[in-house]
């Protein structure tokens, strides 16, 4: 062959193999998890295909408190924290981790939260840079869970939350603060809380809220916000009261539960006591979602009371859009989710069918400040949201919204979590923990009159734990079940130890879900497992982490690649081939 045509060919598949290399590259990173719920509608779906859960990757700790936070005088030796979703970008890793010092779960803020980068070198992920934030969470007392600290990831930079409800804008790739937002002042009363939220565009979005702290939980709040910064830099931001309407005003009154002992209601006929609503304000964790139009989505509550809360829907200009109530838009309470009236759990003798047991009016979507639900924006443009309701053994409610705010629908399990979307066809499932909780009674604490045991004689029965797919009528389309009955824990060899001590199996601690390009589900449960489901709700594989715990509730994630994110016991696991 002629020397030149020899070079020409050669070079020619030179030029094809490393196209091909690079396109491989980027096919391998080509959905990466960016922020909460993965996108700017906690979808919660990746079009990446997830690896397979054969082996853990990684085992790297991200809280050195975890020991002490769950010590028996913060309660029954759980964890109560929430932690950050592992965000990844191609071959790095961001996470928080914490360091400082733990006094108390009453004194949390004597933590420092940091943002670090790990990027993978060969089979080890390692620290590349860390970021120490001032950040602080809001004071114990209406969160009585550690609240959670989030940053996001826009373009080529990390947005971390900072203190007075400020944001740094920090380089990813060596952590050098590019840019620090205080939009709102610089006043120590002022936090930021919840998940920092990216649109498509690059802007950002997060909740701030003004206490007083001479009495935070139990005086008004002075000030809360929607905040908006646009990739360019632009500050904005809105009152919560003024992106709202219809909202139930400071001064109005806003029922609360009866304080006498139950069976509730008190006769058939009793009226719920009131106090004063307080100013709205965000719920603690919360992180904005934004729709394809631009519609921005957030959560709201009175300040006071925790059955007035609101899905808040504003323009891309911080003006008000329309405003939802949760109050009263729910009907299954007395003689539905729980006993008959006038039986052990039932409400008391005489009840009206559907109304709270607790208020004697109809049933509401309760905001939580423990929680950390957050809205999400089907394909359809409705929004999903994870409410809490006690009555109905306090699984909560998830409710749904048309996308002009009318109520929809609901299913009877919303407590804290953030539902994933699985698109296939021309519609979508929801994806959804679905725990039947045990131990804590149909509607109050009282054992003799709400027995904690579920038996076959009330329509809890039995307690069970699911992981759920709903059609966008909220019915259900299939459900897998943890049957596991076995408490491990990894000892420092490696090896795992096992006791057979939960007939009931474990609730799933997972917040929110991941689905993968398959529509195979990831979740984590109490039991220190990541699973991986199947459509149509049969196992594919499972594998132990660290420790079977009354876990944090914590989200999944999966990487370009497939790998898989998960968290159990303060540590950062990473599992795939």
């Amino acid at each position: 062959m002629n020397p030149i045509l020899r070079a020409t060919k050669l070079n020619l598949l030179i030029l094809i193999a490393l196209g091909a290399i690079t396109f491989g590259l980027t096919q391998a990173f080509a959905d990466n998890w960016p922020q909460w719920g993965h996108d700017q509608k906690h979808t919660g779906t990746s079009t990446a295909a997830g690896q397979n859960l054969n082996t853990i990757l990684a085992d790297i700790v991200y809280d050195p408190f975890v020991e002490q936070e769950k010590a028996p005088d913060n309660g029954d030796g759980d964890l109560l924290v929430h932690y950050q979703t592992p965000l990844v970008d191609g071959n790095d890793v961001f996470m928080e981790f914490k360091s400082g010092t733990y006094t108390s779960i009453t004194t949390w803020e004597s933590q420092t939260w940091n943002e670090k980068k790990l990027s993978w070198s060969g089979s080890n992920l390692v620290a590349q840079w860390n970021f120490a934030s001032d950040w602080k969470p809001v004071p114990y007392g209406s969160p009585s869970w550690e609240p959670v600290f989030h940053a996001t990831l826009a373009g080529t930079f990390v947005y971390v939350p900072g203190g007075n409800g400020s944001v740094y804008k920090l380089n990813k790739s060596n952590g050098a603060v590019v840019a620090h937002y205080s939009p709102l002042g610089d006043d120590s009363n002022i936090f930021l809380t919840g998940p920092i939220t990216a649109d498509s565009a690059g802007n950002v979005y997060y909740n701030a809220l003004k206490l007083n702290m001479s009495d935070p939980w139990g005086k008004d709040v002075i000030g809360s916000w929607l905040v908006k910064i646009t990739s360019g830099g632009t500050m904005s931001f809105a009152q919560f009261k003024d992106i709202m309407t219809g909202e139930m005003g400071p001064n109005d009154d806003c029922e609360v539960g009866f304080s006498t002992p139950p069976p509730w209601p008190p006769t058939p006929t009793s009226v719920a006591p009131t106090i004063k609503c307080n100013t709205v304000r965000p719920g603690i964790n919360v992180a904005p979602a934004v729709g394809a139009d631009g519609t921005i989505y957030t959560i709201a509550r009175n300040h006071a009371v925790t059955r007035y809360g609101y899905l808040v829907a504003v323009n891309s200009d911080l003006t008000p859009k329309w405003t939802a109530t949760m109050h009263g838009v729910l009907n299954d309470g007395c003689n539905v989710q729980i006993p008959p009236n006038g039986t052990p759990g039932g409400c008391r003798a005489g009840a009206t069918t559907g109304v709270a047991p607790d208020t004697n009016s109809l049933p509401s979507g309760r905001i939580l400040d423990d929680a950390s639900s957050s809205p999400v924006v089907a394909p359809d443009g409705s929004v999903l949201y994870g409410s809490y309701t006690r009555y109905n053994y306090a699984q909560g409610h998830m409710l749904h919204y048309s996308s002009t705010g009318a109520f929809l629908n609901s299913f009877i399990f919303g407590w804290d979590v953030t539902p994933a979307i699985y698109s296939h066809g021309a519609t979508y499932s929801v994806v959804t923990k679905d725990n039947h909780y045990g131990g804590v009674g149909s509607y109050c604490n009282d054992d003799t009159v709400c027995p904690p045991d579920r038996t076959a004689s009330n329509p809890g029965y039995p307690e069970e734990y699911f992981i759920t797919q709903l059609s966008p009528a909220l019915t259900v389309e299939w459900r897998y079940k943890n049957t596991n009955t076995l408490s491990c824990t990894r000892q420092p060899n490696g090896s795992v130890t096992c006791v057979d001590d939960h007939p009931f199996s474990f609730e799933w601690c997972v917040n929110a879900p991941a689905i993968d390009s398959a529509g195979v589900v990831y979740a984590n449960s109490e039991d220190g497992n990541l699973f991986a489901i199947n459509q149509g709700g049969t196992l594919k594989k499972k594998i132990f982490q660290q420790l079977a715990i009354g876990a944090a509730y914590t989200p999944a994630s999966i990487g370009g690649d497939g790998k898989l994110y998960s968290q159990n016991d303060g540590h950062l696991y990473v599992v795939g081939n």
